[in-house]
């Protein structure tokens, strides 16, 4: 059995980034360093090398791991660091090629997130996350999870230490799920507090390092931290936003993504993405000035489909347009619904734009609609009640409730989204389709 004992910490790191001309959608190895100095970690020296596919004992062959041995030596190196999925048996493989720890894309990313959390939730999410990741690389050296038992008269018939730490594990990653439940219902009853307020929620998303904090502290005029560094933001923040006088949301900066994102994260997070998930608009920012930008635009909208906000209404803000030497602007689509814009929350270029467009999309004017529901649609009809636009109702004959609102586009599809409630159903006056559609 390997006996390897893993060191703590890991300052001076190897990095190790493999090409496979097979793979359309490899991890970018400036990305992976961009990782890696975000994790407070010397890169001391990188190994670039290809493969037709991994080795499935040690990911790469015998030739570039003994380079990899070679200069780990050299360097005296702590962490040996993939930019890509290690298997949990390549993994122990290396470290026991390799006499040093070994980490992957997704051990990295993990770390950054325990460095960055600072929140009772941002720590227990961190820690959810690691959790599951770990279970699969669990060899033994856990039972330092039980906090008030050791190993010694734990165990039961015929049990091994690897089984007993594996009980512990699971237990320990119960007790987090139990918590972030209790989380979960805090932000839902939050959030029913302003939905009963009327206050729109906007949630800023988008790549991490595209610049949502920075333009979530020029419009809030707040001191949230900031710095050109990935994932710069892990605990959600909200923020009063007065538009105008008639006009105030509530701004949400959120965590930013990444290619890949590890599974267990998106997980772990799902009650924090919640809000996005929530919101009324979401805020897509993204850096103007990134050559790879559309790659990241589709990586972020895949997270979003998998936090199951993709049908929540978007707006894309084009950022850093002062890098590029662009000026602000609003783009529109062929119907005349602003699709994008474009701004620097750097020097506050594009704001008046900005401001303009969410009061037009939040001010929009209300228009008279009838609406049939069933005897047991009940919650529908409460809920219309709850947002003040039943203007009248009356019974029919085989029971079901006719309704005639008074009613904005955003709202139908807020109702519609939240509840699962068929657009159809809403008979809207054809100048009005176009708009909820």
């Amino acid at each position: 059995m390997f006996e390897f004992e893993r060191p703590h910490g890991g300052e001076r790191a190897l990095l190790v980034h493999i090409n496979f001309p097979q793979q359309t959608d490899q991890d970018d190895l400036n990305e992976f360093i961009e990782l890696v100095r975000s994790a407070d970690v010397e890169d001391v020296d990188i190994i670039v090398g290809s493969r037709h596919t991994p080795s499935p004992k040690t990911f790469v062959g015998k030739g570039k791991l003994d380079e990899i041995a070679q200069l780990a030596r050299h360097h005296d190196i702590d962490v040996v660091l993939f930019n890509h999925a290690l298997s949990p048996s390549q993994e122990r493989n290396l470290e026991k090629e390799l006499q040093c720890r070994v980490l992957d894309r997704t051990g990295l990313i993990l770390d950054i997130f325990a460095q960055r959390a600072h929140s009772f939730e941002g720590k227990l999410q961190v820690e959810l996350a690691q959790l599951k990741h770990l279970s699969t690389r669990l060899v033994r050296g856990w039972t330092h999870l039980e906090r008030q038992k050791g190993g010694i008269g734990l165990r039961g018939p015929g049990e091994t230490q690897l089984e007993t730490d594996r009980r512990l594990l699971g237990k320990r990653i119960k007790y987090l799920n139990h918590r972030l439940e209790k989380v979960e219902k805090q932000r839902q009853q939050s959030r029913q507090g302003r939905q009963k307020a009327e206050i729109p929620t906007l949630s800023l998303v988008g790549y991490t390092n595209a610049g949502k904090s920075t333009l979530f502290n020029a419009l809030t005029e707040s001191d949230a931290y900031a710095a050109d560094q990935l994932f710069a933001t892990l605990d959600p923040t909200l923020r009063k936003l007065t538009i105008d006088e008639h006009l105030s949301v509530i701004l949400a900066d959120t965590v930013g993504f990444i290619k890949h994102l590890p599974h267990d994260l998106v997980a772990a997070f799902r009650a924090t993405l919640q809000e996005t998930r929530e919101a009324d608009l979401i805020l897509h920012v993204i850096d103007c000035a990134d050559d790879d930008r559309q790659d990241k635009i589709d990586a972020v909208n895949r997270v979003l489909d998998e936090v199951g906000a993709q049908e929540t209404p978007q707006l894309q803000l084009f950022n850093k347009i002062d890098l590029v030497d662009y000026a602000s602007r609003v783009d529109r689509d062929e119907a005349g619904q602003v699709t994008r814009l474009w701004l620097s929350a750097k020097t506050g270029a594009g704001f008046e734009e900005f401001r303009q467009t969410i009061a037009d999309l939040f001010e929009e004017q209300t228009f008279t609609c009838e609406l049939v529901l069933n005897a047991d649609e009940g919650q529908v009809r409460s809920r219309l009640y709850q947002d003040k636009v039943v203007c009248s109702e009356s019974y029919l004959d085989d029971g079901s409730i006719e309704l005639v609102l008074n009613i904005s586009n955003t709202q139908i599809k807020k109702l519609c989204r939240q509840l699962e409630f068929p657009v159809e159903r809403f008979h809207i006056p054809s100048d009005r389709l176009a708009g909820v559609a």
